[in-house]
């Protein structure tokens, strides 16, 4: 039997496909535009900000751009919406069998998930800046983008152990 034609190979199959899909429009058409993560990486910011007041710190926070005291700050380009995670993260929940109704319940709710993961990340990379300016590329452009991929997967994992409850409790009756 060919890879291809199991289970897993479609799947991956399908995983490839949708996300190749994704990359495309997202790399061509949206990530040029710059509307959307315009509009998100604002949002971002701000939402951060108001962590941060709340937390005590002295910040500013203009557009995309948002830091401590007198530090310099970090600008939010187009790419750092996270955007890219999330379609990553709805293609492997698309991909995965399961009813519809469910299905994108789920892709809504993983999406603020990972919203507010990259809400944390900006937060972690703006303080970063200022107390560990030394770990502020290590922790960009590592530890952060580990742990989006950590979140994905984790995601996925609910939804393929959890997320379609009929099916789930279909498979688990023994036959006589």
């Amino acid at each position: 039997m060919q890879w291809y034609k199991s289970k897993a190979g479609i799947f991956l199959l399908k995983v490839a496909g949708i996300y190749l899909l994704w990359y495309f429009i997202y790399e061509l058409w949206l990530l040029p535009n710059g509307t959307l993560d315009q509009w998100v990486t604002t949002n971002i910011v701000s939402v951060s900000a108001g962590i941060l007041e709340i937390l005590g710190y002295d910040f500013y926070a203009t557009g995309r751009l948002i830091g401590l005291g007198e530090s310099a700050g970090i600008y939010l380009v187009n790419g750092c919406s996270g955007i890219s995670a999330i379609g990553l993260f709805i293609g492997f929940v698309v991909a995965y069998p399961g009813a519809w109704i469910p299905r994108t319940a789920f892709i809504f709710i993983g999406i603020g998930i990972i919203y507010l993961v990259n809400i944390i990340r900006i937060i972690v990379l703006t303080i970063t800046q200022v107390q560990a300016p030394e770990m502020f590329a290590v922790t960009h452009d590592y530890s952060t983008t580990a742990i989006f991929y950590v979140v994905i997967f984790v995601l996925w994992m609910v939804w393929a152990n959890f997320g379609d409850g009929a099916r789930a409790a279909g498979s688990s009756h023994e036959t006589a």
